[in-house]
């Protein structure tokens, strides 16, 4: 696990000379009522990255005499009891946090998987039910859900939860085919055409040739081939051909009756209206542009404008085909980091907001780069 926070410097200066100035009263420790309360959950946090699971427990005890009631500090012990098999424990922590927000996500979908791990999979199921309730768009919850039906031999309904989390999150397939959850399942037709529902769902987000669908779906290209000519056969999806140099190469798109029950954008002769390529050195400025925006937005912490930049480098139509294509991990991440913004807003950007920005920086370092060459 990478560390969320940065360590905080342990040099201080020696006899100040003056009192601080009355508008950064509230940094210090005089002002702040919650200085060391952070301060121990921050020593808490690095523990859990290094693995220290036991002492990380012992910190996030000690911070919760400060604040009993801190949700965030509180969630963090859970977890770490939960990962030393203190199941009991684990479930008591989460239970403080539900009485606090009866509505939390996470600590019902937490509880659950407690209860999945002592073989309840009827009380995992109700309590990722209720996490489900609290947030419909929470794909982990889903395909939880979904392993929980399969393990009590509820097979449509398991067949039902996992397309809905495929339908969130399209990497929870290439996941399901490989879960031993799904026993009971897999033998189901249904189950089967898992690889089919994760191609159209692919072919609706945007991403419109093999190659895209094989990086965006984690299929197998031979797996992804065959979903493909099912689905055309199916007449689910339309082929056409674009030019690539010298050559040309398929693309899919929705087939128009499917696109309107679905949604998509709205569509050209060939598939959906795309903007004109543009130039490599353009196109990486226009890249390069869009960090510098949502670098800001990340710094001043503000959500809605981050959630709307994010797009710039997701959607297939602006620069999401040339991310994926040179960029792949950072926009699998940069799309993770858009679904968990819309769940869990400022505070979940609070605490990723220094790995995101060290992603970016990352990227126009690349970018950088390359520009460079290009242009000499």
């Amino acid at each position: 696990m990478k560390k969320p926070f940065q360590r905080r410097s342990d040099k201080k200066e020696e006899t100040p000379k003056k009192r601080p100035e009355p508008d950064k009263l509230e940094e210090t420790s005089l002002v702040d009522s919650d200085y060391n309360r952070k301060k121990l959950f921050k020593k808490g946090v690095n523990l859990m990255a290094d693995e220290k699971l036991e002492d990380a427990a012992v910190v996030f005890e000690q911070a919760l005499r400060i604040d009993p009631k801190n949700v965030e500090t509180l969630m963090k012990l859970g977890y770490a009891r939960f990962h030393l098999d203190e199941h009991g424990a684990a479930l008591k922590i989460y239970d403080r946090v539900l009485d606090i927000d009866v509505t939390n996500p996470e600590a019902w979908n937490l509880k659950a998987l407690v209860h999945y791990e002592q073989k309840n999979f009827a009380k995992a199921l109700d309590a990722v039910e209720k996490a489900i309730e609290s947030d419909p768009t929470y794909g982990m919850a889903w395909y939880n859900k979904a392993c929980y039906l399969s393990l009590l031999n509820q097979v449509p309904e398991s067949l039902e939860a996992l397309k809905r989390s495929i339908e969130i999150d399209v990497k929870n397939a290439r996941k399901s085919v490989r879960d031993k959850d799904f026993a009971n399942v897999r033998v189901e037709e249904g189950f089967k055409r898992i690889n089919e529902i994760v191609v159209l769902e692919s072919v609706r987000q945007g991403y419109h040739t093999l190659g895209a669908i094989v990086w965006t779906t984690f299929l197998d290209k031979a797996d992804a081939d065959d979903a493909i000519n099912k689905l055309l056969e199916k007449g689910l999806i339309v082929k056409n051909e674009k030019r690539d140099g010298l050559s040309r190469i398929p693309v899919y798109d929705l087939a128009p009756e499917v696109a309107e029950k679905m949604g998509k954008e709205k569509k050209g002769l060939f598939g959906i209206t795309r903007k004109k390529l543009p130039t490599p050195v353009k196109n990486l400025k226009e890249i390069s542009h869009a960090i510098q925006a949502v670098k800001g937005a990340i710094e001043e912490e503000d959500v809605d404008k981050t959630k709307e930049i994010f797009e710039e480098f997701i959607d297939p139509n602006k620069s999401g085909e040339q991310m994926i294509e040179q960029f792949f991990d950072e926009h699998r991440e940069i799309r993770l980091w858009k679904i968990r913004l819309k769940d869990r807003g400022k505070d979940y950007l609070i605490e990723n907001k220094e790995k995101m920005l060290s992603l970016f920086d990352n990227i126009e370092v690349t970018i950088t780069k390359k520009l460079r060459s290009q242009i000499s």
